[in-house]
Formats: structure tokens, C-alpha cells, sequence
């Protein structure tokens, strides 16, 4: 049998963070695209957000299932592992016109820009995997 130690919560690395280029529109005083700090997180975490994204639907016969709306997990996913810009900062939804981080998110970034920060957060995640994998897994 192997070390367990390798496994104790103080020997493992928590709390990765990776600076990433989102948009070449965001750029510092001296012109260059500033970087935005993403970070991963724990399965309880991804959890709780899984949970704010899903709702109790009712089916034939009564019958209630959870549904969750992957346009929304992969949102709350996403800004929850944004640390720099602060998404939550009042001014900066206040300069977008918006209330809120995902709003502001939406209307921070282009389609493509958005899709690419939702694919990395995804990537630094652990998930490796197709996006339709990804939608079933959520489903379930």
C-alpha cells in the first residue's frame, strides 16, 4: 500500500491560479492586453453551483425532476472562478449598466471572448471533456 500522506489536505495543492488573456480589448496604460486571474475549485464549490442552477421541474403524473440549466451552471462556474477583474464590484457592473456578476460578464465580452473564458475555467476544472459530455454530465 502507498503513502497517504501524498492525500492529507496540507500536502496537496489547493487554489491554483492561472492568468489568461480573455480579450485583446482590455488593455493596460501602456497598451498590452491585461490578463484576467482565474482560479479552480473544489467539488463542494462546483457543487453549490450546480445546486443554484437547478430547478425542480414537474413531469408527467406530478412527477418532479431536477433540471439544470447549463446555460446558467456554466455562468455562476465562470465567475466563480474569476479573481481578477472583481465581476462582483459595484462600480464596475454600475459602468456596464448592469446588476450582477453574470450580467456583467455577458456584457463585458464578446460571444467568442465569453466562450473562450468558459472553455478555460472548464479546462482548469478538470473538464477535459467534449461540451455535449460536459451538458450530460450536468444533467445527471
Amino acid at each position: 500500500m502507498g503513502d497517504l500522506s501524498a492525500f492529507f489536505a496540507q500536502n496537496v495543492t489547493t487554489d491554483i491560479t492561472e492568468d489568461f488573456v480573455v480579450s485583446q480589448r482590455f488593455k493596460d496604460k501602456d497598451g498590452k492586453p491585461v490578463p484576467w486571474t482565474l482560479r479552480t475549485m473544489t467539488e463542494a464549490e462546483n457543487e453549490e453551483i450546480r445546486k443554484a442552477a437547478t430547478r425542480t421541474v414537474k413531469g408527467k403524473g406530478g412527477i418532479k425532476t431536477p433540471e439544470t440549466n447549463v446555460d446558467e451552471y456554466l455562468a455562476k462556474l465562470t465567475v466563480a472562478s474569476v479573481v481578477f477583474p472583481n465581476l462582483k464590484d459595484a462600480e464596475l457592473q454600475k459602468s456596464y449598466g448592469v446588476i450582477g456578476a453574470e450580467a456583467l460578464l455577458r456584457k463585458m465580452l464578446l460571444p467568442g471572448e465569453y466562450a473562450a473564458l468558459v472553455e478555460k475555467v472548464q479546462e482548469m476544472n478538470g473538464y477535459d471533456k467534449d461540451m455535449n459530455d460536459l451538458v450530460e454530465e450536468v444533467k445527471n
